[in-house]
This record gives C-alpha cells, sequence and structure tokens, in this order.
C-alpha cells in the first residue's frame, strides 16, 4: 500500500539533511531571540476559518474532519493561526512576544516540485511591535539562514495597505481589492493576459481593468521584470504621503542601512495568498531561478491576533516568517548532496564486540561520526562494504589487538594499515579529516602512540 498522495517518507540521507537543516534554522531562531512553541495540529474548525485567519483560497484547501462527539475540527494548513490564538487567549505574555515553531502542516492543493500537501513550515512571530525593526530583523534572520545553508536567495517584498492605496487610484473598489490582489500575485506564474482574464472574471468595469493593465506593462517593459522604482509609482499615481507609502519608506530605508538591500527588491505585485495580511509581504527565491516554488515567506498581519482574543483587545501588531523546509530540500536535491556517511566504521573480529563499543564511544565522545559492523562479517566483505558507502577509514579490533590494548587503523584511501591505540587511531583519524590544529589553532605537540 503506498503513500496519500501529496506525502511521503523520508529517510537515511534525506531525513539526515533535514535534520541539519532543520538544526540550521532553530540556531538562527534562538541567535535572534525566539523561544520555541509547539501547537495542536488539529483545531476548532472556527478557528481556522475566521474572519482574520487565512481566508476563502486557503480554506478551500483545508482538510476538515469531524470526532466522535460531532465536533468540526480542521488539520492546521499554517503555524501562524494557532501562534496567534496562544496569543490572543494568553494576556500575560510579554510584549513583544518572539516563538519559533517546526511543525507539519496539512494543505489540500496542488502537489508540485517542492510543494507537497503534508509539509513542514518552520516560522518566528513577533507579536507587539509596530515599526518596521520587526520586519528588518525577520529579513536580516532570513539572510543569515540562507548564509549558513549555502543557498544564493533574494527577496522579494511590498506592502498591501500601499497596494491597496494604488489600486483605488486605478479605479478599485475597497471591496474588490483582496481579490485584485490575489490575481495580480500570479503574474509570475500565469502570465498577464490570464490575469487580465482574472479580473475581468471580478467584474471589474473595462476601463478599471485597462488602467491596471497599462500599470502591469509599464513595470515589466522597464526590463526589470516588474520591479518598477518604488518612488516612480508614488509620482505617478499621487500617493506622495499615504499611510502605506510612508511605510514602504521606513522599511526600505533600514533594509538599506543594515545592507541587505543588494538581495532585496520591492515588487508592487507582490501580495501573497493568505488575506489576513495587513502590510509588509515578502517572499525568498533561490537567486539562480532553480525552484520556482518560494523557500520562505512572510509578512504583517495587525489584526488577526485582536480579532480572536476574548476581551476585544483590538489590534495587536504581528509579523512573521515561515522556511519551508519541504522546498529546501528540494534545492539540495537538485544539487546531488552525497549521504553524510559515518568518517569511522569499526569492524570487530572474534569475541570482541565489548571491546569495539568500548572504542568507539571514545571517537564518538570525541564528535566524530561512527559506525558499527554488525558482528559475524567477513573482513574482506566489510572493507569493501565500507568502500562502497564512501567511508574513509576502518578501525579493526580482532582478539589480538583486543588483549594488547590496541586497534588496526586502516585508511581505505591509502591502503595504508598500521597497528596503534585507540586514542592514536582518533588522533589520526581527526588530523586527518579535520585538519591538524587544536581549539587554540596550535598544532598538536605529539602522537599519541
Amino acid at each position: 500500500m503506498g503513500n496519500v498522495k501529496g506525502t511521503t517518507d523520508y529517510r537515511g540521507e534525506e531525513q539526515r539533511l533535514r535534520n541539519r537543516i532543520r538544526g540550521v534554522l532553530e540556531r538562527q531562531f534562538a541567535l535572534y531571540d525566539f523561544e520555541p512553541m509547539e501547537t495542536p495540529v488539529l483545531n476548532e474548525r472556527t478557528l481556522l476559518t475566521s474572519k482574520y485567519a487565512g481566508g476563502e483560497e486557503i480554506v478551500k484547501e483545508m482538510y476538515v474532519l469531524s470526532d466522535q462527539g460531532g465536533r468540526q475540527l480542521g488539520l492546521r494548513y499554517d503555524l501562524t493561526v494557532p501562534f496567534a490564538k496562544v496569543v490572543a487567549a494568553t494576556p500575560g505574555l510579554p510584549r513583544p512576544y518572539r516563538r519559533y515553531e517546526i511543525g507539519k502542516v496539512f494543505r489540500d492543493g496542488p502537489v508540485k516540485r517542492g510543494r507537497l500537501r503534508e509539509f513542514t513550515q518552520c516560522d518566528a512571530d513577533v507579536a507587539g511591535v509596530e515599526g518596521p525593526e520587526a520586519e528588518a530583523e525577520l529579513m536580516l534572520l532570513a539572510a543569515g539562514a540562507f548564509r549558513e545553508l549555502g543557498i544564493g536567495a533574494v527577496c522579494r517584498w511590498n506592502n498591501r495597505r500601499f497596494l491597496g492605496e494604488l489600486l483605488s487610484r486605478l479605479g478599485v473598489d475597497e471591496a474588490d481589492a483582496p481579490a485584485v490582489m490575489l490575481a495580480l500575485d500570479k503574474l509570475d506564474k500565469i502570465g498577464a493576459d490570464d490575469v487580465a482574464a482574472e479580473l475581468g472574471g471580478i467584474g471589474l468595469a473595462g476601463e478599471t481593468i485597462g488602467r491596471i493593465a497599462a500599470w502591469i506593462e509599464s513595470a515589466y517593459g522597464n526590463g526589470n521584470g516588474g520591479a518598477a522604482d518604488f518612488e516612480s509609482l508614488v509620482r505617478r499615481y499621487g500617493l506622495a504621503d499615504t499611510p502605506g507609502t510612508r511605510e514602504v519608506r521606513r522599511l526600505e530605508k533600514l533594509i538599506d542601512a543594515v545592507g541587505l538591500d543588494e538581495v532585496c527588491a520591492f515588487d508592487p505585485f507582490l501580495s501573497r495568498g493568505l488575506s489576513f495580511y495587513t502590510g509588509t509581504v515578502y517572499e525568498w527565491f533561490a537567486a539562480d531561478g532553480s525552484l520556482r516554488s518560494s523557500v520562505a515567506s512572510g509578512g504583517r498581519y495587525d489584526a488577526m491576533i485582536g480579532t480572536l482574543a476574548a476581551d476585544g483587545e483590538g489590534a495587536v501588531p504581528a509579523v512573521g516568517l515561515s522556511f519551508g523546509l519541504d522546498a529546501i530540500l528540494e534545492l539540495y536535491r537538485e544539487r546531488g548532496t552525497r549521504d553524510e556517511r559515518p568518517a569511522v566504521r569499526f569492524v570487530p573480529l572474534g569475541d570482541t564486540l565489548a571491546d569495539t563499543l568500548r572504542a568507539a564511544a571514545l571517537f564518538r565522545s570525541a564528535g566524530v561520526r561512527a559506525g558499527i559492523e554488525s558482528a559475524g562479517r567477513k573482513l574482506k566483505r566489510a572493507l569493501a562494504a565500507a568502500s562502497a558507502q564512501g567511508v574513509r577509514f576502518v578501525v579493526i579490533v580482532g582478539e589480538d589487538e583486543a588483549a594488547a590494548g590496541r586497534v588496526r587503523l586502516k585508511d581505505l584511501t591509502t591502503g595504508e594499515e598500521t597497528d596503534v591505540s585507540a586514542e592514536c587511531a582518533l588522533y589520526r583519524v581527526e588530523r586527518a579529516t579535520k585538519g591538524s590544529l587544536n581549539e587554540e589553532g596550535f598544532d598538536r605537540p605529539t602522537d599519541p602512540r
């Protein structure tokens, strides 16, 4: 029996790689002073479908179910709504409140490369900060994470409040603005003609569609893929001192000041599919274009938490960032990342399992990854298997070696084999795999034979 469509199993190389990606992200979250959180996968359906939750588009993809008591439930489709629920239900939380969460989410949507129906999100959110410093800090976090992951990534960002103001100048009614934003957000995926067709389906007047089409043409006709100059838009559509314009300028100033301008570009068409965003939105993509899906995204959602609060607290400023672990893994798949095999394979010969385990423990305590061959396997076959799997060193523990307190260290690359103490074998492996310097940066003085 196979897997449910849109789900997958991870093992061996892939799961180790997922763990390493997760470890990098957790280190970044800790560096930026986010505390861990874990929320339920199963939620009340009314929470997931509330006014300022995911919106109509995402609710269509929600997995719905009921329990034996007849309660209407749903599987979470992101980690933002559960976070907002916790903040809304816990008035005593300090503000600003900063948390990260890594967990599975579920969407019954199209399955494509880098996006499954069961996938892992890695989120960081800040509640209680109104200014653009929260967005700038999350952008810095993302840039640092991709740098540590060795992934060239670029960010596109916009402001939904500014976009709403611009659409108003083009003749779009406030009630139609969310649907228009959703159509514009698909511009890179479906093209200008199909966007125009969607706009017609919304019921916009012909002249309004014409003005939007002219705006798209002016942006994409300048040769930079739609990343129109922000100030040009402000002048052209008379938006010099609107709230959205002020928000964009404040964040743009911070982006320039912290050196993110080389990887972050303003994109006036970006709005993101989730309707709860109220201000800044951003998406991160592989710089080489090898993956069309974003590898991280997020934005500001100031209306959600207050709406969920029982005491009607009002607007609570909040902004978040979400990494797609599965999309990042897809980038590594493209690179043909090799399995991370043990640096050393231990081979017990005869009745030496206890001695082998003690020797392997010495290596592991020093941080050297060590595997142990199953007892009883022929030495020739054990060496061949280790070589085929890319293991460089084999430590052989026979009965004679165990009696003498020694081991045989074999370098499968050079064929060299020496009879040494376990401590000396460790030293030689560390020297070959990690370099010849100790923690202070000085050469080790002696070879501990």
